[in-house]
């Protein structure tokens, strides 16, 4: 088929997470015979700042105005089997509009955001989506699943609403046989409603195992803040540097924000780079969190710090191994780029097809 991507960034990782669940996807729907054009809007700062400038598993067009974007692509949209506007397109509504009434293939809503967009429509923000645009895209791909998907066909009018999961590239990420330099780690900008959790699933436990090495990467953390003596800080760790850390980690810790608890079924890309790794994940707690991992074989769930350190002082090293095993056995067989790839071909054969079972 072919394919029309009109998304946030393709070329630029710097400050969003959307350009590397682009790449991954666009990578296995290439792999799978697939033709794709991705549009990007050309803006100055993400320019200096283009880590893939030249995406070799997709045509890149770049256009500066929705002007350049209509006169330049209608016959590609038009032509293509199928058109994607991704979230945090700037004015989405107008270009999603443009899409669906240009384009003769499927078109469809790729919401790399759900819980934020979704809070923003209560607040009838419609910064890239409103109420009725959502009718007119055949379909709805969700970063969040769970009840959300019904409450998108049932609320907004959604013909179409499926889950498409982030996802993690098995090539990027997997076990490496490292000394563990850290008992537990976090990957993770510093966010004022993820703060707590962190205080409590690791700042706290670090403090009572004096004798072991805790580690927090990511930036815009207070200067100021207590960490404990042996918790060591990285301000800034490149994706290239991912693998490396987690791999020097006994455990790893996930910890979610506000909006994606408050939606439920939103899995981090964290948490499935981590499982790849196969580094056992200790996380907080969210609904829809034993539909991805199971509780006590495939991950650990912690609700304070009572029970990090009671996975610390009674978790074999045996156990501990088996558990990443298992969180990266799943992660293979249902949460990488490819299965996701094969996921959203099925969802557009069901957009077809919507009485038959894909």
């Amino acid at each position: 088929m072919k394919f029309v991507i009109i998304g946030l960034s393709v070329t630029s990782s710097w400050g969003n997470g959307h350009a590397t669940t682009y790449r991954a996807l666009l990578k296995e729907l290439k792999a799978l015979g697939h033709d794709i054009l991705f549009l990007e809007k050309d803006v100055p700062w993400y320019a200096p700042h283009r880590d893939m400038p030249a995406p070799d598993f997709c045509k890149l067009g770049l256009y500066k105005t929705n002007e350049e974007l209509k006169s330049e692509y209608k016959k590609e949209v038009a032509e293509a089997d199928v058109v994607i506007v991704g979230s945090y397109v700037q004015q989405g509504v107008e270009v999603g509009n443009w899409a669906i009434e240009t384009a003769n293939g499927v078109t469809a809503f790729y919401d790399i955001d759900t819980p934020v967009t979704l809070a923003k429509l209560e607040r009838k923000d419609y910064e890239y989506l409103d109420p009725n645009i959502i009718q007119k895209y055949d379909l709805y791909l969700s970063f969040s699943g769970g009840p959300i998907l019904k409450h998108l066909e049932d609320h907004y009018g959604s013909p179409m609403a499926r889950a498409l999961y982030c996802s993690v590239d098995p090539d990027l990420y997997y076990p490496e046989d490292r000394s563990k330099d850290w008992k537990l780690g976090y990957l993770g900008t510093y966010s004022d409603d993820r703060q707590p959790t962190v205080e409590e699933l690791l700042n706290k436990p670090a403090a009572n195992f004096p004798s072991e090495r805790f580690v927090v990467a990511g930036p815009q953390y207070p200067e100021d803040y207590a960490w404990a003596k042996n918790v060591e800080r990285i301000d800034h760790l490149p994706p290239a540097e991912h693998r490396k850390f987690y791999n020097s980690q006994e455990f790893t810790l996930n910890v979610t924000r506000q909006d994606m608890i408050k939606a439920g079924y939103s899995p981090s890309v964290r948490l499935f780079e981590a499982a790849a790794c196969g580094v056992p994940i200790i996380s907080d707690h969210w609904d829809g969190i034993h539909s991805i991992f199971e509780q006590g074989t495939e991950i650990l769930i912690a609700r304070s710090s009572d029970d990090v350190e009671e996975y610390f002082r009674n978790t074999s090293e045996s156990r501990r191994k088996e558990i990443g095993e298992n969180a990266r056995q799943k992660v293979l067989k249902s949460h990488t780029a490819r299965a996701r790839a094969k996921e959203l071909v099925n969802y557009v054969k069901e957009v077809h097809q919507p009485s038959e079972k894909v």
